[in-house]
């Protein structure tokens, strides 16, 4: 109905005719949600996902009128507009149900004052005021486009009538306030506070204790966030709440998505989620900034454990270049090879030295999706290119379980006739194998040399164990083995040698 209010300004219409459009776009704005979003915002960007998450939205808020107590997790990346599609959301149910109790909470008390602003920019709008002439904020409530929102602005009441809009912080003080309709706008600050198991104890128990108590009996609640930690509120609420409907939309499409409904292709795998706002482009170059723990996180809803974990990053020194080579006492090359060739496995080999003061430096990584040919020739030049440069150097290659890594191993030995290479048949599994570098790199006496590898690896390695790769750290942990036998170190390490 809006592309009629639209063709009406294009058009000669008489001023009954473009009454009458804007009238119908209004009563269509009233039942629709959708609907009302384009009648409220007409220069809004528009894709078909937030068309999807209207839909939910309007699913939700019929759930609430069938008693349901309807629970929906909403997660997408950021700056997308899921928040302001939840706030314009909150606008349309205070115009539905001007009687009920709205209350949003979020971590930070800008967010709050940020969308009790936006709802009372809504609601003292003729737009509005032609939608629900029934909902209708008292004057002191209301913040000009111009006025910068007040610090103390967090409640709105809506004159002759029960209902009220509430903003507070999570662990904020709510007790005796009822509500009947709750968001939660990210509970979790970020990384670092996520990565606590104490600050994510504090916010579900505020959720739990506090805010889910305030509920009336056909109260509903949405939660939206960016899922920084497996164990999260979102994570929680998922095992909490049986009932609790999920929608996560990632950054860009890891598979082709249909329409569960109408069997439509929305967005073909590699595609961006709006790219009406944000291309695939700088989707992309996002991507290169980050590591891969918080690309996942924060883009493509996909939380793992990171940071302060088994490898806190930020304990690895970065040397702008590296020690000459006599000041080593061993170097090694230690590879990683894909255990079958294509599915997406990685070959990795990493280049460790030992220095005489007993520091680990990574000197290089080479990293590759490849065949076997390409791979075989690649280790081969590797180990030239190493002996050229750092003249002793061992490589080493671990056995991948079976009589095929056996086999493997045996080709890719003889293949490098002429070097020091050795194969390395492994046990346990490889966190109880990393154990040892991973304390070392706690006690900073692991360091890298600066070089474009850097990011890919300290990204494997703030996601380890629980990313999707893990043949960097698999690869740095046997490097660092072998460079500790027979120094200090040795007598927490076995060598299993071919």
């Amino acid at each position: 109905m809006s592309g009629l209010l639209q063709r009406g300004a294009e058009r000669r219409y008489s001023e009954e005719d473009l009454e009458l459009i804007e009238e119908l776009a209004a009563r269509e704005a009233r039942e629709s949600f959708w609907a009302y979003r384009q009648y409220m915002n007409p220069r809004m960007k528009r894709g078909w996902w937030q068309r999807r998450v209207a839909r939910e939205l309007q699913q939700f808020y019929d759930d609430m009128l069938l008693g349901l107590r309807p629970k929906l997790l909403l997660e997408a990346p950021p700056q997308h507009g899921k928040s302001n599609i939840v706030t314009d959301f909150i606008c349309w149910i205070a115009g539905k149900q001007p009687d009920w109790k709205e209350i949003y909470a979020s971590f930070s008390d800008d967010l709050g004052v940020h969308a009790n602003s936006h709802v009372q920019r809504a609601l003292s709008s003729p737009r509005y005021a032609r939608v629900f002439p029934e909902t209708v904020i008292s004057s002191e409530n209301v913040v000009t486009q111009a006025a910068k929102p007040k610090k103390n602005s967090n409640l709105i009441e809506y004159v002759g009538k029960e209902g009220s809009f509430r903003n507070t912080t999570v662990r904020g003080q709510i007790t005796g306030k009822g509500l009947d309709f709750g968001v939660i706008d990210d509970p979790i600050k970020g990384r670092q506070e996520a990565s606590s198991a104490a600050n994510r104890d504090h916010a579900w128990t505020w959720l739990t204790d506090d805010f889910f108590t305030r509920f009336s009996d056909h109260a509903g609640f949405i939660m939206m966030m960016t899922r920084w930690h497996l164990d999260d509120p979102g994570g929680r609420a998922v095992l909490a709440f049986p009932d609790l409907r999920r929608i996560s939309y990632r950054a860009i499409a890891t598979e082709d998505e249909y329409d569960p409904e109408t069997g439509e292709l929305l967005r073909r795998e590699g595609e961006p989620l709006f790219p009406e706002h944000k291309s695939l482009d700088f989707l992309l170059e996002r991507r290169r900034l980050l590591t891969r723990s918080s690309w996942e996180s924060l883009y493509q809803q996909n939380p793992i454990v990171a940071g302060g974990e088994m490898f806190p990053i930020e304990q690895f020194r970065i040397l702008n270049s590296a020690p000459h080579r006599r000041e080593f006492a061993k170097i090694v090359r230690y590879w990683d090879k894909a255990g079958t060739e294509g599915g997406g496995a990685y070959t990795a080999g990493v280049l460790m030295g030992r220095t005489r003061d007993g520091r680990f430096i990574v000197l290089s990584v080479v990293r590759e999706q490849m065949e076997f040919r390409r791979r075989e020739e690649m280790i081969k030049q590797t180990a030239q290119l190493d002996r050229t440069e750092w003249g002793n150097v061992t490589t080493w290659i671990e056995q991948e379980p079976g009589s095929g890594g056996k086999e493997s191993l045996e080709r890719t030995i003889a293949n490098l006739r002429g070097f020091a290479a050795y194969g390395d048949r492994v046990t346990g599994d490889k966190v109880t194998r990393a154990e040892p570098y991973a304390a070392q790199v706690q006690g900073d006496n692991v360091w890298l040399v600066a070089a474009e590898w850097n990011r890919a690896f300290l990204g494997e390695h703030e996601a380890f164990p629980n990313g999707k790769y893990k043949d960097l750290v698999d690869s740095a942990a046997g490097a660092f083995a072998k460079c500790a036998a027979g120094s200090n170190y040795a007598s927490s390490i076995m060598e299993n040698v071919r």
